[in-house]
């Protein structure tokens, strides 16, 4: 029997018995102790070392769990005959690599870390005052801590639906109940959702606007819908080609198209409602981005105009708060509410509630519409920056597209270079472009390429478009 004799120290910050059993197991594996081999008993070796019994129990019984040792009735304790391939190391403990791999960075300099490897693109952190919402997560943690011991409402929570409802009411002219209301992680999920009420409605057909969000007509096709790609005029998606005579659904951007940035007049709104009221089927609304309108006031939303209870709208908050927050929602009418009440308990809420809290106490106290009328100042300002800057360097080679709200404008660019290297040379500058779906153009020198200016900081503007032109240019 192999005598063990471990430096143990009494003052360490890792248990006695932990240091004991990374000892033993580390005997073990470099095979210091051979492979069936018997163990001193607890009493034996806790009078050897000096410590309770009860540390070396707790070392011997965490290394039986993990598989190191057996016990044998009225005999003692036992290497196991053989371990996995895998774990029998020769030369590098476990312990060894865990100390050398990650135990070089302090605690507090982990997600420092981390944080800026994961940054593709510029970023502006004036764009959200991190420290209201700091404030509003506070007061959650600190008045509402009992509520986060339970599960979020599958629906959402009930305040924050309440300020959505009010918000909508007076901001976008929707009336609708907080009822009506389901949160959801993402435009992405949310489509999810109504893809199972559409179903449960027997609607089977979706029309998207093309070009369009490609995201969320593949998340249809996926759910096994036919789809219908309807073409997008400069008045909107051309509604003399949607579906007749069949329930289905439309999924537009009535009032800032992506990508065109095209906004559908009243009359046809009016169009379009009567379109879903004559062949039972239902107008999906994404109204994302509508707030970021720069010139004049917002567009009210085509669900404000709905008395015949066929729009569904869909809203987020992803680029008037910050992306990582991740909440949206939909405002569902009357049949297609019943359908999600139905079985909406078969599904877990995916929004965090801390946040969901957070940003119903950020709406009540006014913060949400003061931090949005900022955002217009600003991204206004960068907008403006943006087109002087592009008419200044590379007005003989590039056109400027969709100026009037949102947060990118669509470039058409005359190279022989392809769209692929034109968003690689971007991304080399921390900028994000990427390759417009809009309709191609004849034209092969033509690149339709989409780009966001919203994160670019404003004093960055100016030179960081220069840069991309003259690289284009090359």
């Amino acid at each position: 029997m192999k005598a063990i004799i471990p430096n143990l120290i009494e003052n360490s910050q890792i248990s006695l018995y932990i240091q004991l059993y990374e000892h033993i197991k580390s005997a073990i594996l470099s095979k210091e102790i051979a492979f069936g081999e018997k163990l001193p008993s607890l009493r034996n070796l806790s009078t050897d070392l000096g410590v309770s019994v009860t540390t070396v129990d707790l070392a011997y019984s965490q290394l039986m769990v993990e598989g190191y040792i057996y016990s044998k009735p009225q005999s003692g304790y036992y290497v196991a005959n053989s371990l996995n391939p895998l774990y029998a190391m020769n030369d590098v403990v476990p312990s060894d690599v865990f100390a050398t791999s990650f135990d070089e960075t302090p605690p507090h300099d982990v997600l420092q870390r981390f944080s800026d490897s994961s940054l593709r693109f510029k970023v502006d952190t004036s764009c959200f005052d991190f420290n209201k919402w700091k404030k509003c997560i506070n007061k959650v943690l600190t008045n509402c801590s009992h509520m986060l011991l339970s599960e979020s409402d599958s629906q959402g929570e009930s305040a924050l639906r309440y300020e959505i409802a009010k918000y909508l009411y007076s901001f976008r002219g929707v009336s609708c109940s907080p009822d009506q209301v389901i949160i959801s992680a993402g435009t992405q999920q949310t489509s999810q959702h109504l893809s199972r009420v559409l179903q449960d409605l027997d609607i089977y057909t979706v029309a998207t606007e093309t070009p369009g969000y490609a995201p969320v007509t593949q998340i249809f096709r996926n759910n096994r819908f036919s789809i219908f790609e309807i073409p997008v005029l400069d008045d909107g998606i051309e509604i003399e080609k949607l579906p007749v005579n069949i329930p289905s659904a439309v999924y537009v951007n009535p009032s800032n198209q992506f990508p065109t940035g095209s906004v559908m007049p009243i009359g046809r709104r009016y169009d379009l409602l009567a379109w879903a009221e004559k062949n039972d089927s239902y107008i999906i609304e994404d109204d994302y981005d509508s707030e970021l309108r720069y010139f004049g006031r917002p567009i009210p939303a085509l669900k404000s105009l709905d008395h015949s209870n066929r729009v569904i709208y869909l809203g987020s908050f992803s680029s008037t708060l910050f992306p990582a927050i991740k909440i949206s929602y939909m405002v569902l009418p009357e049949k297609p509410l019943e359908k999600y009440v139905e079985s909406k308990d078969s599904y877990s809420q995916t929004c965090s509630k801390t946040e969901q809290l957070a940003l119903s106490l950020y709406m009540a106290e006014g913060k949400y519409m003061s931090g949005i009328k900022k955002l217009r100042r600003l991204y206004s300002q960068k907008l403006n920056a943006v087109i002087s800057q592009m008419k200044k360097t590379a007005d003989d080679f590039i056109t400027i597209h969709n100026t009037y709200s949102g947060i990118t404008v669509s470039l058409k660019v005359n190279t022989g270079k392809s769209a692929a290297i034109l968003s690689a040379e971007a991304e080399s500058l921390g900028l994000n472009v990427i390759e417009s779906p809009a309709v191609k153009t004849d034209d092969l020198k033509i690149k339709d390429m989409i780009f966001y200016y919203n994160q670019i900081p404003l004093t960055e503007i100016s030179d960081s478009v220069k840069q991309l032109t003259n690289l284009w240019r090359e």
